[in-house]
């Protein structure tokens, strides 16, 4: 299976203050490419405790594009595939957050969340978080940087997917019982766990 893993680390708390962007590409199953790039935020401020997560500082960005440039590149890329976020709750709202800053259409894609599925997949685990998932499965990398966050998230997610034979997105409906985000001009639908859908509470 064809999919793209994305990462983003940002300048404060929020959504539409990205500082870096990693992309990883997965083609049969197989990583080609990890792609990272810097980006100058919309706000000229970072949060000291973001600087402390990620390290990046508004001197290392000084001279990158902004991310209505830097989308001239990462449109063609990301148009009409599958992509993966650890916690894509968090990425993909940046994603959005940051179109609606710059007033860019949505472009159009599917994609899905390792965090949901690696619950599904690896049922009963203490922590789902990128750091410990990687770690009990062997993955050394450096966390809070982009592109080795997004790399960490396609290895992960190969591994996943072989454990659960999912081989298509159709897989994820029929054997994770999980819907396919969406993400197109003029809204989004998230990517979840069917059984976790609002229902009403007993009096």
């Amino acid at each position: 299976m064809d999919f793209i893993t994305i990462d983003f680390e940002t300048a404060t708390s929020k959504w539409d203050s990205p500082c870096e962007i990693g992309l990883t590409i997965v083609k049969e199953g197989m990583i080609v490419d990890t792609l990272e790039w810097l980006i100058k935020p919309h706000y000229p401020e970072f949060n000291y405790y973001n600087v402390l997560i990620h390290g990046i500082r508004p001197e290392h960005v000084a001279h990158s594009p902004e991310f209505d440039e830097l989308w001239e590149e990462l449109h063609p890329i990301l148009e009409n595939q599958f992509l993966i976020a650890h916690n894509a709750g968090f990425d993909m709202g940046v994603l959005r957050k940051t179109l609606d800053t710059y007033q860019i259409p949505y472009p159009n894609l599917q994609y899905s969340c390792s965090v949901v599925f690696s619950r599904k997949i690896w049922a009963g685990l203490p922590k789902y978080d990128l750091k410990s998932l990687c770690n009990m499965h062997g993955i050394s990398f450096r966390h809070h940087r982009a592109g080795a966050d997004s790399r960490a998230t396609a290895e992960l997610s190969l591994r996943a997917f072989e454990a659960a034979e999912i081989e298509s997105l159709s897989d994820f409906e029929e054997k994770l019982n999980i819907t396919v985000g969406k993400l197109f001009e003029g809204g989004h639908h998230p990517s979840i766990h069917k059984n976790l859908k609002k229902t009403k509470k007993k009096e």
